[in-house]
């Protein structure tokens, strides 16, 4: 951001600021997001080692 002839120090630095912190407010969400993700993907790959058992399904008992 340049300063221009009407833009006085105040306002760059006001400009500035909120630019800063939208940024790093930005960049905490998607880490949180990130973090989020990870956690999901351990989850779901956890559940699908415990779902691959290849004796389950292979007999059936029937009583009539």
């Amino acid at each position: 951001m340049e300063l221009s002839d009407g833009m006085d120090i105040a306002a760059y630095s006001t400009a500035n600021a909120q630019t800063s912190l939208m940024q790093a407010v930005g960049t905490t969400v998607l880490k949180k997001t990130m973090d989020m993700v990870e956690a999901e993907g351990a989850q779901l790959a956890q559940m699908m080692e415990l779902s691959v058992n290849p004796d389950v399904g292979a007999n059936i008992d029937i009583r009539i």
